[in-house]
């Protein structure tokens, strides 16, 4: 026999609430027990709370919540309430929970008892009594909503026995006209005759509709019937009627004396809205207004603090040939949830690329603003294409210089220019965690760099630069100081944290190679494995991570300095630069090549008054390589394009780079500017 069939037999019924999903599974026995059809069932837990006394439903959640917590079977009473308000049967409830807080789920056995006292009472005897012990039961749940979904989910669940809505509509006004906020037990316009009772009645706040009529007057409107309901708002009941519902209460939500919008109650059979019954829907009506304007303002700053994110991040990341990077920034769990941490990518001349990540002291918007303020001025100073050092300097002083008004901040920062072609990486540091390299096997390192101050400690420091060359397969790490010390970790145990994830992880994929960073600080891992500090510190986390694909170390190398006082030795460089090119295929390109690079160093002799600075480098195998000249000099005037006439002597070194150079360009630098182009190998072509 089964077990099933000897509980019912015992008059003994199986039954499990999901509190999660707000869903009650009753078998035939339990569901005869609550008074409904004995069938296998699936409800919601507003119907059951409907049939249940308030008192005992309150108990019941008390005695889940203890269950789950302890680990051990509740029991509790349950009085079954009659459609006249008597108690129809009492229940014992035998349940054991599992879950946390209001996720729990239960399931036990239900059988009738006798009740307590000989003669039932009349539910309205007690009233008051219930009536608080629901009210509390509601501000507690609307209390700890905190989005306005999980309002609306609480304001559906919220039932007194006999007097349960099935559907509610929370309006809000926008310009004059009614919105709907949220919604349920309503599927809106779900069918041709609503559609088209919809078009012909626009619930504005001018128009002859209850809701309107509560916002506009501050007070409430019930309608005990359909009858009612037809009489008073004519215009309204062809909308209405189609949805089916019997009873109707419109309360106003009202907030610090202004009305927000209103509360519209529905329920499946005519009410009469007794006074103990509209004094209950007044007072949830305000803690349902208090909820929905807590939660606004939750979700606003939420709201805010993504805009403010997604302003402050770089627009887009560039496209760094032969580089793949991966960033990600994750804000500290308080407040507006922003912070003074933050990274960028640069663009600069010649495919290099300029990888910024700081850290501005606090966790406030003034933190946020001076970030903001601060990544700016590197962005221009980036820009006007002064290296590392002078970037890191100028900032520094550009901070010390900002009107705090007595609210002395700091900032640590990590720049880095890389050059992606050759894998060089010129690091300048402020104050700020060292970067770490992957190399190919796994093995995570750190990269000492010579370092300064933070940014406005000390305005006119000198920040030195250190070189580092990236190999291919290996991956550089920047990232803010809440990537080691989250969790109540100092800066050598939270490296030693990331770098157990670095030698677990393959470093195919950044993307998760980064997901798992982060959620080895946030994520539960990090619950497990604390730190030696006392408390868990919470910080902002920015994080940057760089790989090379194919870099290239130079095959060839020239580097000549043409002073300005020996023009003579224009004639030894070109010489020079040939024999770097002795075996280039195309003997045309050389001539060219020679013939470009003799005009840029005459331009810097005749046009400037500084010495010309030659860099000749030659990647990739024969056949295939690519020769890039540069000619430095210390003057800001830009080269102008000119037309030269056919007489003229000078003005063609542009039109030679137009017509003979596979690239060229003319980058700003700090100390001047640079003219360079680019020539790709290929063979002479047949005569």
């Amino acid at each position: 026999m089964r077990t099933e069939d000897v509980l019912a037999a015992a008059g003994t019924g199986l039954w499990r609430w999901d509190h999660a999903t707000g869903l009650v599974t009753l078998d035939a026995t339990a569901a005869g027990l609550f008074g409904l059809p004995e069938r296998y069932t699936t409800i919601g837990e507003a119907t059951v709370r409907a049939r249940v006394h308030v008192e005992d439903y309150i108990e019941l959640y008390r005695v889940a919540t203890l269950s789950a917590a302890e680990e051990r079977i509740g029991e509790s009473r349950l009085r079954v309430i009659a459609p006249d308000g008597t108690d129809a049967r009492t229940l014992r409830a035998r349940v054991r929970a599992h879950g946390e807080g209001d996720d729990f789920a239960m399931s036990g056995t239900l059988m009738e008892v006798p009740p307590s006292t000989a003669v039932a009472a009349p539910l309205g005897r007690d009233w008051r009594l219930s009536r608080e012990a629901f009210l509390l039961d509601a501000g507690r749940a609307l209390a700890e909503a905190r989005t306005t979904g999980e309002v609306l989910r609480v304001a559906a669940g919220l039932a007194l026995p006999g007097f349960s809505p099935d559907g509610l509509i929370v309006f809000g006004v926008e310009a004059g006209e009614l919105t709907v906020v949220g919604h349920h037990g309503y599927a809106i316009s779900a069918t041709p005759q609503r559609r088209q009772a919809a078009r012909g009645f626009a619930p504005t706040l001018d128009s002859p509709y209850p809701a309107a009529e509560a916002i506009r007057t501050g007070r409430a409107v019930y309608v005990p019937g359909p009858a009612e309901y037809q009489q008073r708002f004519p215009e309204a009941w062809p909308y209405v009627k189609e949805f089916g519902r019997c009873a109707w209460a419109y309360l106003p939500l009202i907030v610090g004396g202004r009305t927000i919008g209103a509360w519209m109650a529905s329920f499946p059979e005519p009410v009469s809205f007794s006074p103990d019954e509209r004094s209950v829907l007044t007072t949830v009506a305000r803690m349902l207004a208090q909820a929905l304007a807590r939660t606004h303002v939750f979700e606003t700053e939420r709201e805010l603090s993504a805009d403010l994110q997604h302003t402050m991040a770089p627009a887009a990341n560039p496209d760094i040939p032969g580089a793949q990077l991966i960033a990600r920034y994750v804000p500290t769990g308080g407040g507006l949830q922003i912070g003074g941490d933050w990274y960028d990518v640069i663009p600069l001349p010649s495919d290099r690329v300029a990888l910024v990540i700081g850290d501005v002291q606090g966790h406030d918007v003034r933190a946020a603003a001076i970030m903001a303020q601060l990544r700016i001025a590197l962005r221009a100073y980036a820009a006007e294409g002064h290296r590392p050092d002078t970037v890191l300097s100028r900032a520094s002083r550009f901070l010390s210089g900002m009107p705090l008004s007595g609210d002395d901040r700091f900032a640590t920062c990590l720049y880095l220019e890389a050059d992606p072609r050759t894998g060089t990486l010129d690091v300048a540091r402020a104050g700020h965690p060292d970067p770490a390299v992957r190399l190919g096997d796994g093995t995570p390192v750190q990269r000492p760099t010579v370092g300064g101050p933070p940014l406005g400690v000390v305005p006119d420091w000198s920040y030195p630069t250190t070189r580092i060359t990236l190999q291919r397969d290996e991956t550089l790490l920047m990232f803010t100081d809440g990537l080691l010390e989250t969790g109540g970790h100092t800066l050598d145990t939270g490296w030693a944290r990331l770098a157990g994830i670095l030698r677990g992880e393959p470093a195919d994929d950044l993307e998760k190679l980064a997901d798992r960073l982060i959620e080895g600080v946030h994520g539960p891992p990090s619950h497990s494995h604390t730190g030696p500090l006392t408390d868990r510190r919470e910080d902002d986390i920015a994080l940057l991570l760089f790989s090379l694909q194919h870099p290239q170390a130079p095959e060839r190398r020239l580097v000549v300095t043409v002073d300005q006082a020996a023009p003579g030795r224009i004639a030894e460089a070109r010489h020079q630069f040939a024999e770097l090119l002795h075996d280039w295929a195309g003997a045309d390109q050389v001539d060219g090549a020679v013939l470009m690079l003799s005009e840029m160093l005459t331009n810097v002799l005749v046009h400037t008054d500084t010495d010309a600075r030659l860099t000749v480098e030659i990647t990739g195998p024969p056949g295939g390589r690519r020769l890039r000249v540069e000619v430095a000099d210390g003057s800001d005037d830009l080269p102008r394009r000119r037309e030269p006439g056919e007489m003229a002597s000078s003005g063609r070194g542009l039109l030679l780079m137009e017509n003979l150079a596979d690239a060229w360009g003319v980058d700003p630098r700090g100390d001047g500017k640079a003219t360079w182009f680019e020539l790709h190998e290929r063979s002479s072509e047949p005569g």
